[in-house]
Parts: structure tokens; sequence; C-alpha cells
């Protein structure tokens, strides 16, 4: 596959972005792409590890005069989020990514692009090659499967890093760096149901929801995006009754930190209610557009005739369904009273499957207060287990508490205001990062986090904005090299 990037700068590193884009790695999956790394580790004659997790080090000496300067660690993570609209044909696990520029923007084709986080790899190899940076020792970790739990976060084991500088290189707005992350918890739900016979003269259909814009779940928790379980969800709900509607299937979303962009259901009624139906999906589509006419303006809700399954759920099992989802809460919970504008606690109902006799439905809770994000995954249990669901909560993950007097923090402000003529803002992100994971396991870490801009993470919209990349490069090799002694 061609390498598109030939001609932007800096030209290495674009060039290792058309590299990766050719590897998959989805999350826990990323033994190709680590292998790939450390291979080229090797090549430049460094110092390759590999620890029992899978995240891989690579230790690159510092050059001549440099040697006084204190250990930095970069850190990237391998996996990207692996998501597409259901009409694309693409699998993760073996094609590549097929990214194009439109303008002054990187893009996938109907995939994810995986920038996030492999712009931040891609920088990284860069760095890895001889060549005429200036730098002191450095550490260069690759983590896997941050984007499912920061799981390779989880495994470090003491004494794996030298370091205690840190510049974690996977954050998504120029001009913002961030010096504190939201922790997170997932909590899944196992709802049962059972099946009887569809009612004879039934009229089949599949209902989908589409076109919305999904995205982080973090990031874009609080931008008013349409989920589209909620929508549909709430279509079913509605026209339960008054159509005698019978339920046989139920799919939306996919993974736990992002929001659901597309769902359908696969739903029965009486032959004589059949033309009726089709005139109130027109008049819902018509009445949740206009709700959501700025936020989501390609969404669609459609409805076509499918043939009968020959069975749909008992009635108690679909009301417990319909009923849950609705109560369900999804969306910022609790906006921060001490900083301004920053979300302190949300959930994402981010997916629902129908299987062989229960409902799997997966959600997330995100929150910069730890016992806020304890107690709106209990809210979520609440609610499922009133309607008898088996709930289970995850290890989850630790916030990273902001240091406003941090070194590093104040090295790279004046940095980036010398290069470029402005003062950045310093903020603390609603998405969760490794650095919690990180400065919880080697305590006394000083860290910061910044990237370039990208959009639209966690979904096919997601691109990536090629100013700001060159940018980004220029504060990473800059601050490289003035790290004090």
């Amino acid at each position: 596959m061609e390498n598109i990037f030939t001609g932007l700068m800096p030209e290495r590193l674009w060039y290792y972005f058309g590299e990766i884009c050719k590897i998959p790695r989805p999350s826990r999956k990323e033994a190709q792409i680590a292998a790939w790394v450390m291979e080229k580790g090797r090549e430049f004659g460094l110092e390759v590890l590999n620890d029992t997790t899978g995240n891989v080090l690579i230790r690159k000496k510092a050059t001549v005069g440099m040697e006084n300067r204190p250990v930095i660690i970069l850190q990237s993570h391998l996996d990207m989020v692996c998501e597409k609209n259901s009409t694309t044909i693409h699998n993760f696990e073996s094609d590549p990514i097929r990214p194009r520029i439109e303008g002054e923007w990187v893009k996938a084709t109907d995939t994810t692009l995986g920038a996030d986080d492999g712009i931040g790899v891609a920088a990284m190899l860069a760095i890895m090659e001889p060549g005429n940076l200036v730098h002191g020792p450095l550490e260069l970790l690759f983590t896997i499967d941050e984007e499912t739990g920061l799981s390779g976060a989880e495994g470090l084991q003491p004494g794996f890093l030298n370091g205690r500088i840190l510049l974690n290189l996977d954050s998504e707005d120029d001009g913002e760096l961030f010096i504190g992350c939201a922790g997170g918890k997932d909590t899944s739900i196992v709802l049962p149901y059972s099946k009887v016979p569809l009612p004879e003269r039934s009229k089949s259909f599949r209902i989908d929801v589409s076109g919305l814009k999904g995205g982080h779940s973090g990031d874009d928790i609080n931008k008013g995006l349409g989920n589209a379980i909620k929508i549909l969800n709430r279509l079913l709900s509605e026209a339960s009754s008054p159509f005698a509607l019978r339920l046989s299937f139920f799919d939306g979303g996919n993974l736990r930190n992002a929001i659901a962009r597309e769902a359908y259901a696969l739903v029965s009624m009486p032959e004589a209610m059949a033309e009726a139906f089709a005139q109130y999906i027109v008049a819902f589509e018509s009445r949740i557009k206009f709700e959501l006419k700025s936020a989501e303006p390609d969404l669609k809700v459609a409805c076509l005739p499918r043939e009968p399954t020959g069975f749909c759920m008992a009635i108690p099992s679909q009301e417990k369904l319909l009923n849950s989802l609705y109560a369900c809460p999804h969306g910022v919970i609790a906006m921060s009273a001490d900083i301004p504008g920053f979300v302190e606690t949300s959930t994402n109902l981010a997916s629902v499957k129908t299987k062989e006799d229960h409902f799997l439905i997966g959600t997330s809770q995100r929150s910069s207060v730890e016992s806020a994000k304890d107690d709106i995954a209990k809210m979520v249990a609440s609610v499922f287990g009133l309607a008898g669901a088996t709930v289970t909560h995850g290890q989850g993950y630790p916030g990273w508490a902001p240091n406003a007097d941090s070194p590093i923090l104040q090295l790279t402000r004046e940095t980036y205001t010398t290069l470029f003529g402005q003062e950045p803002k310093v903020l603390v992100i609603h998405a969760g990062l490794e650095c919690g994971v990180i400065g919880k396991k080697f305590p006394g870490m000083d860290m910061i986090s910044y990237g370039p801009t990208i959009k639209g993470a966690h979904s096919p919209d997601e691109r990536l904005l090629i100013p700001t990349v060159s940018k980004f490069w220029d504060l990473t090799i800059e601050l490289l090299k003035n790290i004090p002694a």
C-alpha cells in the first residue's frame, strides 16, 4: 500500500504513521505491531524490553553532552479503537487502515483512523532513529490495551521504568496541556429473557437508527450527541402499546468508550397495524431530527419489512428490557464546581446485544471524583437490578490528580509559548489517560499529556489536523533538548 504522506513534514513521523496504518492493532491483539516496534528498536541498536503483559520498552542513550540529564519517558499506546459503519466491510484483525488526505485533514475510509494513538507511536519511532536530535537518556514506553481498560499500564511492574518524568503523547487538542484526568469503571449487565412463538398474522419489520456522529465517551459526552440505543429504545417504548409491538432482537453500539452511533431492532405487530406503524416511524424521525437538528443533522430512522423470525420476547421480558434502558442514565451527571466547563461525572450506555437467552448490556462510568464514579456505577446497577439482571463491575482505573506546580508543566508551557507565540491552556480531561495508572504505580512521577488535534476519535469520523502534527513534533523535540540537568 502506498504511503500517501510522502512530502508531509516532519517526514519521518509521517512515514511511520503510514506504516502503522498498514498493521492491524485492535485492543488485546497488538502482537503484530509490538513485534514490529521491537524489530525497529533492534535495527537501531537500542535496548529492547518486553514485559509479561506485552508492553514494549525501548531505551535510547543520551546524545553527547546530555548524559547528565534525567531520564525522560515518552509514552503512547499501541492499540486503536476499531469502529466502522454497519455497511462497511472491514476486518480490523487483518485489513489495513486506508487513510486519505482531505485539505488539511487526514481521515480514514469508513473506519476509525487510529491517530489515537498511532500519531504518538509514530513520533516515538522517529525519535528512536539514529540522527541529529538532541536529548538526554530516553525510555520509550509502548503500552497495550489502553482503549478497553488500560490493562497494559495496569500490568507494569515495579522497576520496569527508571525515569520519573513522563511525556504522555495521547491528547487530542493542539494548544492544550493536560495535567489530570478522570478515573473510569465498566458496568456490565446480563438480563435474561424468555421467548414465545410469534402471534399469527403478524407483520415484521427491521428498524434502524443510523447517521449519528458517535464519538469518545469521555471527550464528547457533553456535546449533546445522540445515542442510537436511547433513540431506538424510545421509539420501541412509545410504540409497544398502541401497535401491540413485539420485539425479537435488539442490537446497538459496540465499544464501552464510544457513544453508540447505530442500533437496530426486529419487531412484529398485527398486520392491520402495519400501515399506521409506517406513518408513525416517519413522524418519530421528524420529531427526533428536530430535537437533535444541530448536534445530529444526518440522523436517520428507517423501517423496512422483514421475514418473521418465528419467535418474539415474552411480554414481561420485553418490558423489563425497554423500561431498564429507558431508565438507565446516559450522559453528563455532574459538572465540576471548581473547574468551569469541566465534566466531573458521566456515564455511557454503550451497547446492547441480543444473545440466545439474555441481553448483554455494556456501560461505562467516568469521574474525577472516585466516590462519584462508584456512585454512578451503583445507580446504573440499581436500574438493572430492579429488572432482575446480573450486574458486574470492572476493576476500573484511577484518575490522575492535577499538580499545578509540576516542573514539567512549567517547562512545557514556557516552551510552547516560546515556539508558537501563544500561551497554551492547562486543563484536566474527562477522558481516561494512562497517566493515572502509571502515577499510582510509580509514585513521584512528574507527568504531562499533549498531542496534535484529533477530532471524532472513537468513530469513523476520526480525523487528524495536519498542521498541528508539526507543532506537536517541534514541542516534543524542544522539550527533550531543554530538560534541565
